[in-house]
């Protein structure tokens, strides 16, 4: 007997799947919380496969090699963090908008709810560390380089800005996050680190500094640091992404730290 195909899809922090694309006041959805172990038909489905994108028309569900994309449309719901991630087996007849472009996609009008996940899936093989960081971490970590700026502005100042012009820049480094990304079909999900780690620092910065320029090279600390622990993993292979890996890291930018002479 063959194991079932399991997928993912992502809820409203109520359970309900949100519509298909575009934000609606009013739409019929279904809620995964009253289905566990079910089997769950869905209440409008398209006629014109599976091209319809009216208000509600398919279940998308995301492969377990794109897991990390099942946030990519979250913008569109007005899908307000946390969310809920759920495993869920495919049924009958499926398809996708072509494989070359979302081959991560698996659309259904048919589907077996199996259980509620960890979010912290959605973010890779390290997303429990990732969303520690950012959740428990980072609070206190925005705080503290938001103390020392305060208690030598032009000290710290000097060593930020030799970390933005070093030889391996941040936004060089940057751009490896965005490859490893694409490659591990995880784009959403640093997208969605991005967007919880910036907030997160912005206020605790804001909370002990008075210097909106301060606060937005710490809220970009906070990001980078993020990506270096979303993709820790794939980044220290060589030498070269090691040292990508220490400048997202922010090495040289706390206090009594040399400053990042051209590295």
């Amino acid at each position: 007997m063959s194991k079932p195909s399991l997928h993912y899809m992502v809820t409203m922090p109520d359970g309900t799947v949100p519509p298909t694309a575009g934000f609606t006041t009013s739409y019929e959805t279904v809620n995964l919380t009253e289905h566990v172990g079910q089997v769950v038909d869905h209440p409008t489905p398209c006629k014109h496969k599976w091209y319809d994108e009216s208000s509600f028309s398919y279940f998308r569900t995301y492969t377990q090699r794109g897991v990390g994309e099942v946030l990519e449309r979250s913008s569109e719901w007005a899908v307000q963090w946390p969310v809920r991630l759920w495993i869920v087996e495919p049924l009958g007849e499926t398809g996708n908008w072509g494989g070359r472009h979302y081959p991560y996609w698996v659309l259904t009008h048919r589907l077996r709810v199996v259980e509620e996940t960890d979010i912290s899936r959605a973010f890779g093989p390290r997303g429990d560390k990732v969303l520690s960081l950012i959740q428990q971490q980072l609070p206190e970590l925005a705080g503290q380089w938001a103390s020392e700026w305060a208690a030598d502005p032009e000290g710290t100042r000097a060593r930020y800005d030799a970390w933005l012009t070093g030889s391996v820049q941040p936004k060089h480094a940057q751009w490896w996050v965005d490859a490893k990304a694409r490659s591990a079909r995880r784009e959403a999900a640093i997208s969605q680190a991005r967007e919880l780690a910036c907030t997160t620092a912005e206020q605790a910065a804001a909370a002990v500094l008075d210097d909106q320029d301060a606060v937005s090279h710490i809220r970009r600390r906070a990001w980078y640091l993020a990506a270096a622990e979303m993709f820790n993993d794939l980044l220290r292979r060589y030498d070269f992404q090691r040292e990508v890996l220490a400048i997202l890291r922010g090495s040289g930018l706390d206090t009594n730290a040399p400053a990042l002479a051209g590295v």
